[in-house]
């Protein structure tokens, strides 16, 4: 049996190493595709839903991105196999 051993490791830092300290457009859609589904399922809804106009889950999920309540973390790969997790709340 052939297994294959993972080469990865984890930059661990307080600060973001990989790329830019800011979201990607990709990442962006990403988080906000996301939270759609989940918001479309059911799931609870983390900002004050009075002040929402619109009951379409895309536009809640971005409206929650804009506030940085969602409780997500980014992780960024490297060719080499090293990756770093992000908080989201450093990337906005």
């Amino acid at each position: 049996m052939l297994t294959a051993k993972s080469s990865t490791k984890r930059i661990k830092s307080e600060e973001v190493k990989i790329w830019l300290p800011k979201l990607t457009k990709y990442e962006r859609a990403r988080i906000i595709g996301a939270r759609a589904l989940q918001i479309a399922m059911g799931a609870p809804i983390l900002v004050d839903f009075s002040s929402i106009q619109e009951k379409d889950p895309v536009k809640i999920a971005m409206k929650e991105l804009e506030l940085g309540v969602l409780p997500i973390t980014v992780r960024r790969k490297l060719p080499s196999g090293h990756y770093q997790d992000i908080p989201l709340k450093w990337l906005l």
